[in-house]
């Protein structure tokens, strides 16, 4: 185990500050933290985000053990998830999507098989949910160890932006397109896999939404969708793939079209996607965004109308 991150209060912060300079660690400046500490090739950084601590480096499962849980978080449970989340261990399918909110790139959804050994590989690699991560390197290195620790039993299903621009005026529904989607990934999964009891993933609509597309096919498996599913290990592993694809399209259709497509809703996508529209075709936005969203609308209005309000739910 070389990471490990963790929520912090106030209060935790203050506390692990002062555990640090007891333990002799040295302080540096680091941009978006609280503060930063290092002592040998151990590192600990918390972030202002949150705030949450990112502990790095050699030494750290007996740092979290030894220091960080009993002192500041005042719980046990590195290494003990088998009791603290015990239904993580059984067999299940984990399926997420990655970056649904970004207009420019494709939407992914991906799954993972887990079992009991599977699972605690997985922890032990460091697999956390995508969000908490911050390098395009560490998603590429998690998803090769993902897939290898797996044996193959993962999925990801890349909707790029033509395809999902059809299918989003045909569903007419946010919602309905995402449960597809996930019906697709699930579907797969059960050719690889058919005896898996159970998906989870994170509440988005009601389950039924899963359900109706699986079941006209005949497939039969206990659909569970939960808020902060992402604590889950299967879930985790599956936002890390589809986060993969997803960087993976953006950078090949940015060097294919000498454009750097950014992330995001921002300023700066709106820019890119100005300029897109003024070197040629507005219709060029179907082939790389969502153009569903506000932004198409605001760069080329009378080739997309405005949206009459947000659609995403979870």
């Amino acid at each position: 185990m070389n990471t490990y991150t963790h929520a912090l209060s106030p209060e935790q912060v203050t506390k692990l500050r002062r555990l640090l300079e007891e333990l002799g660690f040295e302080f540096s400046p680091k941009e978006y933290t609280i503060f930063f500490a290092q002592k040998n090739k151990l590192s600990v950084a918390v972030y202002e985000k949150g705030p949450k601590v990112l502990v790095q480096g050699r030494g750290v499962e007996e740092f979290v053990q030894f220091e960080l849980e009993p002192k500041i978080l005042g719980e046990a449970k590195l290494g003990y998830e088998e009791v603290h989340a015990p239904e993580m261990f059984a067999a299940h399918f984990g399926v997420d999507e990655s970056r649904k909110g970004d207009f420019f790139g494709p939407l992914v959804i991906a799954g993972v098989y887990v079992d009991p050994a599977i699972a605690r590989k997985l922890l032990d690699a460091g697999v956390v949910d995508s969000k908490r991560i911050g390098s395009d390197e560490r998603i590429r290195e998690l998803a090769k160890t993902i897939r290898k620790t797996s044996g193959g039993l993962t999925e990801t299903v890349l909707i790029g932006p033509e395809k999902y621009n059809q299918l989003q005026a045909k569903f007419g529904n946010l919602n309905r397109l995402l449960g597809w989607g996930h019906a697709r990934v699930i579907e797969n999964l059960l050719a690889k896999k058919p005896d898996c009891p159970r998906s989870l993933s994170d509440q988005f609509a009601d389950s039924r939404v899963i359900q109706q597309s699986l079941f006209q096919h005949g497939r039969k498996i206990d659909i569970e969708q939960r808020p902060r599913a992402e604590a889950d290990i299967a879930v985790a592993a599956a936002s890390v793939l589809a986060r993969e694809a997803f960087i993976d399209w953006l950078d090949r259709r940015s060097k294919l079209m000498g454009v750097r497509l950014p992330r995001g809703a921002s300023g700066e996508v709106k820019e890119t996607a100005k300029k897109l529209v003024e070197k040629g075709d507005a219709g060029i936005l179907r082939e790389v965004a969502k153009v569903h969203f506000r932004t198409a609308h605001e760069v080329a209005p009378n080739e997309y109308p405005a949206p009459p309000t947000r659609e995403w739910s979870r």
